[in-house]
């Protein structure tokens, strides 16, 4: 097992750097915020409680949200144009800071592509590095289900996408950095895990991390390192 020095040597050393997105690039969880804003919070944060204590599939509890959610596509636009992702504090400096060195930088999430590509546009990411679930309407703009075939959709989803991406552009480290188990998940195939709990803690995750961090400046300081 890496020691908590080597994991910040890969992370000062990495060609690419994978985040996950809610509670991690930004503040809020994707799926809460569109259930709150479609008037049905409450039971939904209740399948989500039930969903993190690890008794139901990831594809599962996502099927069963959405179809109490039921999004439209009006309302899904509309959830971005009034109440807009609200981006963590560094992050913004930490990709910036990334991406001159040349690090390839990855938005790889269980949340929604709409919702995503907005974020990654605000962090100059291309969005062809956008890996995220995505929602499916008839024509009228009703909802219609997601995209089942997306990697993140199913339970160890990030991990494949590492894998893709490793096999696809050959970079030697990867380095994943997010606030959950599906996260942490993904360690191997990714080279190193930094766990975040600037948002939400969650106890397995800041248990089990190796190097857990609550501030992007942690991050931004190693890089000054070198």
């Amino acid at each position: 097992m890496a020691s908590v020095l080597e994991l910040k040597e890969i992370f000062r050393s990495a060609d690419a750097v994978c985040f996950d997105v809610d509670s991690t690039v930004i503040r809020e969880e994707g799926i809460d915020e569109l259930a709150k804003f479609c008037g049905v919070g409450d039971a939904v944060a209740e399948m989500t409680r039930r969903a993190m204590g690890g008794t139901v599939t990831f594809k599962a509890a996502l099927t069963a949200r959405l179809g109490l959610i039921r999004p439209s596509y009006e309302q899904v636009q509309k959830l971005i144009s009034d109440n807009p992702p609200q981006l963590t504090p560094g992050i913004r400096e930490l990709v910036s800071r990334l991406q001159q060195r040349g690090v390839q930088i990855f938005l790889v999430s269980g949340g929604f592509q709409s919702i995503v590509e907005h974020v990654a546009l605000q962090l100059n990411i291309p969005t062809a590095n956008v890996f995220a679930n995505r929602l499916k309407f008839y024509f009228n703009g009703e909802y219609a289900g997601f995209d089942e075939t997306q990697p993140t959709a199913e339970s160890g989803g990030k991990g494949k996408v590492i894998t893709h991406l490793k096999e696809q552009f050959h970079f030697k480290k990867v380095v994943m950095i997010g606030d959950g188990a599906t996260d942490m998940e993904a360690c191997p195939p990714a080279d190193c895990f930094i766990g975040f709990g600037g948002n939400v803690i969650r106890k397995q995750v800041k248990e089990k991390a190796k190097w857990y961090i609550t501030h992007f400046d942690e991050l931004l300081k190693e890089l000054e390192e070198r």
